[in-house]
């Protein structure tokens, strides 16, 4: 089935939706509500998944950009969650996006702060996790191991730090994602190959074991979808649709720094927390020469927002914080700009599916663990929650195991989304960590129509805002500029950019 999602087939999808009894009725669609959509028809049941807003509207698109062996968990003795993020990493870098997902290379600079018992320490961690990396089977070539580098040559892949005291640096591999938003829609887009209805600007109302009360924000129109089985896959709002569902949120803040802030940056960094023990900020340059550094790891208090705020404290905090391995401190005007995610942390969970997160007797959610729950609520729910974007896979196939204990098994693991396979030669380098194997196509609507070629910010092209209106979902200039590119990051120059991002909407 055509993989291609856009206004006609969502008018189609949501005639369709109205009427059918799906097997499956999945509700969010970020990494997890949108994999959970793509496990279960890549199994053969009917789906219908549904948003309120966009395709990773919500945490999905505010992440590190990490896909992680879960080094850390293993410093916190969570060797399980540690375990389940390198297979998952695994599957990401080998089967299902290695077009999106590749070894990223991070110094851990050893500045006088970092006692050598301490160095000797994290060595030890990091060749802990490059063990996991052995028994995952991802090979080294994918996934280089941990080194120690000479001040010198710390200093040739990262400028920007301190000369004075540095004794060198720690050089570890790990994994990233081009983009996380664009995982999310090749997820989508690879669902919608398997006959699922991706249904965005739809809002659930109300959650039952039979269905959902849905509103079309389109046009106001309420209706009722009915379903065999219900996931809620909705995250950090996951308690607003199931009562029942209590999660303690935490803030993780990034900042988006200007292009050159930080020299000819080749590597990202990890840069220690003063006082903790396994937890580090992280400074990660961009292909647009954009660096996002980050992040804090706050509780919410509140009403959970549908789309955070950076607060200046938080701003404040990284930009010291980074500036503690830098020969130049950072200043606000290097800042420009930055977001928010929140985290939707699990504490414990018990046999009536209720979760309660109850955070560490100093109120840290730091210490919360990363680790998901799956939970059944009294009406039959299904809701999903906890985990990170690494386990997004894992905590699809658990969530839909819950919701359809009869279905055949998954075939996530090495199913490849769209954009996975082989890359045309001489493809330029930013389509293909971008499109992959439909980079061609990308370029030929450049070739048919020159105006196309045309730059718009960041070295991305109005054919590639048309490409998100014919095939990707987009359906306003948000969803574009916000989500199926990152242009928005930076005010201006989401500002510049508007007028090519109406017009390309015209395209449809």
């Amino acid at each position: 089935m055509n993989s291609s999602l856009n206004a006609a087939r969502r008018r189609w999808d949501l005639d369709e939706a109205r009427t059918d009894v799906v097997d499956v009725l999945v509700v969010g669609l970020g990494a997890t509500g949108a994999g959970a959509a793509l496990d279960a028809a890549s199994r053969g049941l009917s789906v219908a998944a549904v948003d309120a807003h966009d395709l990773a509207f919500g945490t999905s698109r505010w992440s590190s950009k990490l896909i992680h062996g879960g080094l850390r968990y293993l410093a916190s003795g969570q060797v399980g969650v540690a375990w389940e993020s390198a297979v998952e990493r695994d599957a990401l870098l080998r089967f299902t996006a290695p077009h999106l997902v590749a070894a990223h290379p991070y110094l851990l600079p050893l500045t006088p702060d970092v006692p050598r018992g301490q160095a000797a320490t994290l060595m030890t961690g990091y060749r802990l996790g490059d063990a996991l990396r052995a028994a995952a089977g991802t090979p080294r070539r994918l996934l280089p191991g941990p080194s120690r580098l000479a001040a010198d040559r710390a200093l040739a892949l990262a400028p920007s730090l301190r000369a004075d005291g540095l004794r060198g640096a720690l050089l570890s591999w790990d994994g990233r994602v081009v983009d996380d938003a664009r995982l999310v829609v090749a997820l989508a887009r690879t669902a919608a190959a398997h006959g699922a209805r991706i249904l965005t600007r739809c809002r659930a109302l109300a959650l039952a074991g039979d269905g959902a009360r849905v509103r079309d924000e389109l046009t106001g129109d309420e209706f009722d979808i009915r379903a065999r089985a219900v996931i809620n896959a909705t995250g950090v709002w996951a308690g607003e649709l199931t009562p029942s569902v209590a999660l303690r949120p935490s803030r993780g803040t990034h900042l988006v720094l200007r292009p050159g802030a930080l020299g000819a940056l080749r590597a990202g960094l990890h840069v220690p927390i003063p006082g903790e023990r396994a937890r580090f900020a992280l400074v990660l340059p961009q292909a647009d020469g954009r660096v996002y550094a980050g992040l804090t790891d706050e509780p919410l208090d509140g009403p959970v927002p549908d789309v955070p705020e950076a607060p200046e404290s938080d701003v404040a905090f990284l930009l010291e914080l980074v500036g503690t391995v830098l020969e130049r401190p950072l200043s606000r005007a290097d800042v420009a700009g930055a977001f928010a995610g929140l985290r939707p942390l699990v504490g414990t969970a018990d046999a009536v599916g209720t979760v309660g997160a109850p955070a560490s007797p100093d109120g840290r959610t730091a210490d919360l663990s990363r680790r998901h729950a799956v939970l059944r609520s009294p009406d039959g729910v299904v809701t999903v929650v906890g985990g990170k974007l690494t386990t997004y896979r894992r905590m699809a196939e658990d969530a839909v195991d819950a919701a359809c204990p009869h279905a055949r098994p998954s075939r996530t693991a090495r199913l490849p989304l769209v954009g996975a396979g082989p890359v045309r030669p001489g493809t330029p380098g930013r389509l293909a960590r971008r499109y992959g194997s439909e980079s061609w196509a990308v370029r030929d609507l450049m070739r048919r129509d020159p105006a196309l070629a045309e730059p718009v910010a960041l070295g991305i092209t109005r054919a590639e805002l048309v490409w998100a209106v014919r095939h990707e979902g987009a359906l306003d200039a948000g969803d574009l500029l916000d989500r199926r590119t990152r242009i928005g990051l930076v005010p201006e120059d989401r500002a510049a950019a508007l007028p090519a991002a109406e017009a390309a909407l015209a395209y449809s």
